[in-house]
């Protein structure tokens, strides 16, 4: 029998921003958790959506056309081939849910890309 997670508690645990790390998995998607500060380079998934839910904080998805702010408790689907870029003034908190083949920042590799195998 697995155990329970606790997000908060699997928040607490991590130190670098934008560096998910899995927690879980249902069926082919993970899901994760990450602390969010600044920003993220401007990527897409190209063939999956990447959900974002609030934990702590606020985090906001800049988009092509706008973007979207979100307050704990509050999701949002990216849905796939959507340019966006992760931002938060402030520390956050937040967890992912997305297929188990997304690749951190998609086609774009920087310095803050994690690859999927560091995730887990």
């Amino acid at each position: 029998m697995q155990q329970a997670c606790n997000l908060a508690g699997a928040l607490a645990g991590l130190s670098a921003y934008w560096s998910p790390r899995v927690v879980g998995q249902v069926n082919d998607q993970f899901i994760k958790v990450a602390k969010g500060k600044g920003e993220v380079v401007w990527h897409d998934h190209a063939d999956e959506d990447e959900m974002f839910m609030v934990i702590y904080g606020r985090l906001t998805i800049r988009l092509e056309h706008g973007e979207v702010t979100l307050g704990p408790g509050e999701c949002y689907v990216v849905p796939r081939k959507t340019l966006h870029q992760p931002y938060a003034e402030e520390e956050c908190g937040f967890m992912l849910i997305e297929t188990v083949t997304t690749r951190h920042t998609g086609d774009r590799v920087t310095a803050q890309t994690v690859a999927i195998e560091a995730q887990l």
